[in-house]
Parts: C-alpha cells; structure tokens; sequence
C-alpha cells in the first residue's frame, strides 16, 4: 500500500480514469490483505464487486482467477490433502520424513527446507510443490507434538513454503516468473537463457545463501523447543490400507505428469482437478461423503481468485507500463555507473512486483528491457537478469501466489507470513542483492 502511494506520489502520473480507478482498488484491496484488518474472502468480495460496479475492466479479467488453473490447482490440492488425512497416509509419509530429521528443532527447520528446494529441482510448479509438501509436513508437526498454535507449528510450514518458493526463483523452471522471462526473452530478443547459466548466475547468493537466511530466520522469529515425540518408525506402523494404496497411486500420477509437463503440455491445474475429482468420487474411500460441505476451504479459493483478479486488472489498465516509462526517466541512467544502473533497474521492477505482482515484472518489463538496455549501457542479459533481483525478493505475501496458496493451505497466520516477508525483503535488498552483484562483477556481467 505505501509503496502504491509512493509511486503515485514521486512520479506525479496523471493517470486516465480506468487506471487511476484500478491504482486506488489496488491500495485498497493490498491494505487489507496486508494488514489483515478484515478476512481475506471479504476483501476479495469487495474487490469484485467494486470492479465491476466502477467498469474498470471487463469481467473476464475480474474473474479471471476463477479460470486461472492456478485456482484449480489449489482446490485440487485442498481435495488431496483431506484425502491424505483421511486415509491416514500423512501420517506414514510423515513417520518416514521424521527419520531424516533428526529429533531437534534446529535440524528440523533445516531438513525441511533443504527437502523443499531439492524438490524444485524435479518439480517444475511451485504451487504444485506446496499442494504436495504441506500436508505432509502438517502431519509431521502434529506427530512431533507442535500443536496448532505453537511456533514450532508454524516453523516448519513457513520451512516448507517459502524453502521451496523463494530460492526457487534461481532454478529455471521451478517458478512462473522464471519461466516467462525466459520464454519472452526468446521470443522478443533470440536471447535464449540456459538453465546451466542461469542457475550460476543466480543459484548461489539468491538460492543457496538465501536458503540459510531462512532457516536462521525462522529459527529466530519462530523459536520453539525440540519434538516432544517421534512418530511411529514406518516399520512399526500397519500395513497399508487400500485407500492408502490408491492415494500413493494418484499422488505418484500427479507427481509424474507434474514432471512431464514440458512433453505432454497439460497446465498441473488440470492435473490437480483431476485428481481431486477421483477423491470426491463416492467409489473411491478417499474423502467422506460430505467432504466438499465441510472440508473444503471456500474462503480460501475467494481469496486466491481476488487476488489472481487483481493482478489481471491492473495488468489491462496497462498501469505497470505507465509506472515503468516514468519511473525510468528519474532513474538517472548513466553508462559509466554500471552498478547504480542496475540498482534502479531492480528498484523499477521491485515496484512493478508491488503494483502488480511476481509473474507481472516480465511480462512488463521484457519488453522495455532492449530500451533500458540502450538507457544503461548494461548488456541486455545483465538487464534481463535484474528482473530476478526483484521477483526473487516478495514484500509482501499477496505478490506470491505460492505463498497466498500455503497460507490457505497451511493455516497460517497473516501477521507470521508477513513479518517474515519484510524481514527476507530488508535482507535481500540490504545484503544479499550486493553480495550478487559482486557475484555478478566476478562473472563479468557488470
């Protein structure tokens, strides 16, 4: 919200009604969420409403969120994870887990991250990842005995969702945003971006280093005291059920086709629905009968599709754009201060992060990034490249549609996720985006 104002204010745009209109609800519809003063589902309620009441943009970007297979991919992991309950599987998989963990809290925070970003390296969604990892780990602090809330609780969740999101950002496929820099990369400029070179450029600083900021972090904010109790050894637990059984077989389904979607091309979204569906289905012993009335989060699903909405809104106003040409002419760009101009690059796309959110810094800024290389004097790789200093580093949760998706899914506390976002912010901006760039200056980029 603050950073909207700002914009508005430093840049002094007049803005047409539509996009003047989307900025405000943007303000709005952010302040909520971030400051939690009503439920997330009211906000995104409000948000729909306003927009089509105001005709700031048509109804198929309102709701788009509803469409978006995002949504579907997490109301299919809402369906998976009752299942994994259910059946009592979560409890097995968690057993199995806590044998790699160790049996302190430290170990623990560090095991599931470490766990969480070696599974980015085979699983190309990062919702696809929390829909998978969450309710294990769930299961894994229930057996530990860290009650629903207990910091411990809430360690290893925040362990879970952000290990596998934010140093994720450095693994090409791993996230949206990745993904779409490089496809528009190549599409615009011929400039193909490798996976080899974009994981040395970015992997060590953002990746691996960041990954012990979390852990460190998380150990100081979310201090608890050791395990209270070891889940049963897999040896010790019954034998599978068939339910069970028949779960194992669709998360290996989903697991495999998630990791082949580059050849078979389905969205994980669809994979995820289909999933969901056969654990809805009477004959399968997967769900109860009233599952879908009394174990499903609806709030949760308003809340992600209001937010995917909004990012679709702002995005036709064509608002980051107008930000990006303004904001670029108070850079002071100048050829012969190579790294300043790479600091008000990832300031621009920074805020372009906030306005829109993570997926939307490529898509604005790719297209400019020819000019902006022109402005700089910077290579036209190394202007690419500063869009992961920025959609690598999340303000606040609403940007991540990953993070939005742990938090519903997880249970998590607004005020947790959120400080925990500002302080990996303040690090990232403060301490790890200077140590990349001399990591950057050591490979010649700058």
């Amino acid at each position: 919200m603050v950073a909207a104002c700002a914009v508005g204010f430093v840049t002094g745009l007049s803005l047409p009604v539509p996009m003047a209109l989307a900025a405000a609800l943007a303000v709005f519809c952010i302040g909520m969420w971030a400051t939690a003063a009503v439920p997330e589902y009211w906000t995104a309620l409000m948000f729909f409403l306003i927009a089509m009441l105001s005709g700031i943009a048509p109804a198929q970007a309102v709701f788009s969120g509803f469409y978006s297979s995002t949504f579907w991919l997490l109301f299919g992991g809402i369906i998976l994870g009752v299942s994994i309950r259910y059946t009592g599987l979560g409890k097995r998989m968690a057993a199995v887990l806590a044998g790699m963990l160790g049996m302190r809290y430290s170990t623990v925070i560090a095991g599931v991250t470490g766990f969480s970003l070696a599974l980015a390296f085979v699983m190309p969604s990062s919702i696809g990842r929390i829909v998978l990892l969450l309710p294990i780990v769930i299961a894994l602090a229930d057996h530990m005995g860290y009650g629903k809330s207990s910091s411990g609780r809430t360690g290893m969740i925040l362990a879970a969702a952000f290990g596998t999101c934010l140093p994720a950002y450095t693994i090409l496929p791993a996230n949206a945003p990745n993904m779409i820099l490089a496809g528009m990369a190549e599409t615009l400029y011929g400039a193909r971006i490798s996976y080899w070179s974009y994981l040395a450029i970015h992997f060590p600083v953002l990746g691996l280093l960041k990954a012990g900021v979390l852990v460190v972090l998380i150990l100081k904010m979310f201090p608890d005291g050791d395990p209270q109790r070891q889940p049963e050894a897999p040896a010790d637990l019954p034998g599978m059920s068939p339910a069970e059984r028949r779960l194992t077989m669709v998360l290996g389904l989903c697991l495999a086709l998630w990791l082949t979607d580059t050849l078979h091309h389905i969205s994980p979204g669809w994979i995820a629905l289909a999933a969901g569906l056969y654990c809805l289905w009477p004959g399968s012993g997967l769900t109860s009968k009233k599952c879908i009335n009394e174990d499903v989060n609806y709030a949760s699903l308003f809340f992600v599709a209001g937010i995917l909405g909004l990012g679709t809104v702002l995005s036709s106003t064509g608002l980051g754009e107008v930000v990006v040409e303004n904001l670029s002419g108070l850079a002071g760009f100048q050829a012969d201060r190579p790294f300043w101009n790479v600091a008000m690059l990832t300031g621009i796309s920074t805020l372009v992060a906030m306005i829109t959110n993570l997926p939307g810094v490529p898509a604005i800024m790719t297209p400019v990034a020819e000019n902006l290389a022109a402005l700089t004097g910077l290579p036209l790789t190394t202007v690419l490249m500063t869009q992961v200093l920025a959609f690598s580093n999340v303000f606040l949760p609403y940007q991540a549609p990953p993070l939005i998706t742990a938090m519903q899914l997880g249970d998590l506390p607004v005020g947790a996720v959120v400080r925990l976002c500002l302080v990996m912010f303040a690090i990232g901006a403060l301490v790890l985006m200077p140590l990349d760039l001399l990591w950057w200056y050591a490979l010649g980029m700058v």
